[in-house]
């Protein structure tokens, strides 16, 4: 190994330690700040809706840095067309169940996925894996497949889980069908182009690609899409940390436990713009059907809550024109909606 590379090695290795100890210091310090220098009540709404924000905030900007550099490092090192002919040659649908299954074993929310989808989508992988992944990854972890098990046991479970990935294969199969990268902001689409060029440019000239100009490449990138989102992340996470401070789940269980069709298609439609995360939402869940709601109605707001938020719709606005914006919600609220009424429709028993 050169010196240049141990060098390079030793600072990554440092940035990396000084990034884990503010990521684990997030928590504490929003805490800290909110009921310590604040002097709020922790059962308080505003004392919750600040805890959220100054949590959450750095917590993703945090995410955006680290996925968006690391993805970068390793575009710039694979051929990322060799990667597209493998999964071409694989089928669409090994695609689609890779980009789910993925989503399923990495434990983010739907605002801390986003870092992940840029990344993915200026990779050029196709839009409908890189959509299967943002559909499934808020919806499952492991975690919440742990706490789901123990509290609602085995047959909610796996009617979560199994949901949960159909919607990201059927999201991802939709997307290609409609042909929906054309939706992509216009810069990104050139971004998505610009990358390749110089790739083949440098496979072509020489066959490892020096580490220096991998970083620079990371750094560029990272740069290019922090300037355009961080706004919108603090927009985004603030509209969530109003949300989750102030809007009482009682509202929830009291007028949607009635059984009727409508109440669905309702609880989809209510659950789509609030932020919370999987596990957060569990015991949320238990919570609901202990007060009456149907099975299916629990199960679709649910999903709709972890799957989509309006933070997040803020922050996908930098990377999706309203077209797009539009389909990804629409295909949430229509799919949740037609689970939700098949799970009523089945007798209690089953559960």
């Amino acid at each position: 190994m050169t010196k240049a590379s141990l060098t390079f090695l030793a600072k990554a290795v440092t940035a990396l330690t000084l990034w884990i100890c503010a990521y684990i210091s997030a928590a504490p310090l929003a805490h800290g700040l909110t009921y310590g220098l604040l002097g709020l009540e922790q059962e308080s709404s505003l004392g919750h809706a600040i805890e959220f924000f100054l949590y959450d905030t750095p917590k993703i900007l945090l995410l955006l840095v680290l996925m968006v550099y690391a993805i970068g490092l390793l575009r710039a090192g694979i051929d990322t067309d060799r990667v597209r002919e493998y999964l071409k040659g694989k089928g669409r649908g090994f695609g689609y169940v890779l980009g789910a299954f993925f989503g399923a074993v990495t434990p983010f929310c739907s605002c801390s996925s986003v870092p992940l989808f840029i990344g993915f989508t200026t990779a050029r992988i196709p839009l409908g894996i890189t959509m299967a992944f943002l559909i499934t990854s808020p919806i499952i972890n492991e975690v919440a497949v742990v706490l789901l098990w123990g509290l609602l046991g085995w047959k909610v479970t796996f009617l979560y889980v199994a949901s949960g990935l159909l919607a990201g294969i059927l999201g991802g199969l939709l997307m290609d069908a409609l042909h929906a990268e054309r939706w992509l902001q216009p810069y990104l689409l050139e971004e998505m182009k610009r990358p390749a060029m110089q790739m083949l440019t440098m496979q072509a000239g020489r066959r490892r690609i020096p580490l220096e100009y991998r970083h620079s490449f990371a750094l560029g990138e990272t740069r290019t899409i922090f300037r355009r989102v961080w706004k919108w992340v603090l927009l985004g996470v603030a509209l969530g940390a109003g949300l989750h401070g102030f809007v009482p789940q009682e509202w929830f269980a009291e007028n949607l436990g009635n059984g009727r069709w409508w109440s669905v298609p309702l609880a989809v439609a209510a659950g789509i713009p609030l932020y919370t995360n999987v596990t957060g939402i569990v015991p949320v869940m238990e919570s609901l059907l202990m007060k009456g709601l149907p099975v299916g109605t629990t199960l679709a707001f649910c999903m709709s809550t972890v799957a989509a938020s309006l933070p997040e719709l803020l922050m996908l606005k930098q990377v999706m024109r309203i077209p797009l914006l539009a389909l990804f919600a629409g295909f949430l609220l229509v799919l949740f909606t037609l689970l939700g009424w098949l799970f009523n429709a089945l007798p209690a028993s089953l559960f």
